[in-house]
């Protein structure tokens, strides 16, 4: 049986990669998003901020220049530890 290749056999760096981050929809989860973003690849971001239907949570999603596994995992890990976000894909 043949192994799926892993992200990072299938990412060339640099590459763009956008986050689609889901949370509590309070005012704060874009800049939350915003700040650990800039953490780790620092730019001019205009995040896009989508509400689910009932209105309970909100998809804010961040495009950035990756430069390396490293970092998409990094960021992947931080998105996830902010306290009002649910997921991170």
């Amino acid at each position: 049986m043949q192994e799926q290749p892993t992200l990072r056999d299938l990412l060339e760096f640099p590459c763009t990669f956008t986050y689609k981050v889901m949370g509590y929809a309070k005012p704060e989860l874009p800049d939350l998003v915003l700040e650990v973003i800039q953490r780790h690849a620092p730019g001019d971001y205009s995040p896009s901020v989508k509400p689910s239907g009932k209105g309970t949570y909100h998809a804010v999603s961040v495009t950035i220049t990756a430069t390396s596994i490293e970092q998409v995992e990094t960021l992947y890990k931080e998105l996830g530890d902010i306290e009002i976000v649910r997921m991170v894909l």
